[in-house]
């Protein structure tokens, strides 16, 4: 895997082989049956570069479905949501509908690894319109759903991603793209 700085911001996430990386419900079932290289698919390496994990309001709502413990709980994580109300507290998670201009240089300003990007696709679009992604790394997953929630949703400014390495793990392929 590419070397990952302290403070960059990482997309990792997986898609379909026509762009999307949920159903139209939201839900990511289509993920689990799939013949990878048997572990991890190289997950764990990774989770152990990240020190903060941002991502969108839906895509927290979806991993709440998947299961009972919140499976970033040890590090610092952050929700992005438009319609952010006083009372709103969740344990393990800050809500904060913070400019991402100003968030993220201070999260990066605190951090001793990565910051992963979790998703979705309208976090990934704004991300990249601001110019703080760094890196891309996307798991090709070989279904084709033919609907669903796109990677790059539609009105996702033009972007050249230089691909930095191409890993092989069982049916998957895994994009390393420096941005």
């Amino acid at each position: 895997m590419n070397a990952i700085k302290s403070g960059e911001v990482v997309l990792y996430i997986a898609m379909s082989l026509d762009g999307y990386i949920a159903l139209p419900d939201g839900s990511v079932d289509w993920l689990f049956d799939v013949e990878g290289d048997g572990g991890d698919n190289g997950y764990d390496a990774f989770y152990s570069t990240v020190d903060t994990v941002l991502m969108g309001r839906l895509t927290y709502e979806e991993i709440l479905k998947l299961s009972d413990d919140f499976p970033y709980a040890g590090k610092p994580c952050y929700v992005l949501t438009r319609s952010l109300t006083e009372h709103e507290q969740a344990p393990h998670v800050t809500f904060t509908d913070e400019a991402l201009t100003e968030l993220v240089p201070r999260l990066q300003e605190q951090a001793e690894g990565a910051i992963w990007l979790v998703g979705g696709g309208q976090i990934v679009q704004a991300f990249i319109q601001e110019g703080l992604l760094a890196q891309a790394i996307i798991t090709i997953i070989p279904k084709v759903l033919g609907q669903g929630i796109p990677l790059f949703p539609e009105g996702t400014m033009p972007s050249t991603f230089r691909l930095n390495e191409i890993e092989r793990r069982g049916d998957l392929v895994i994009l390393h793209y420096l941005v």
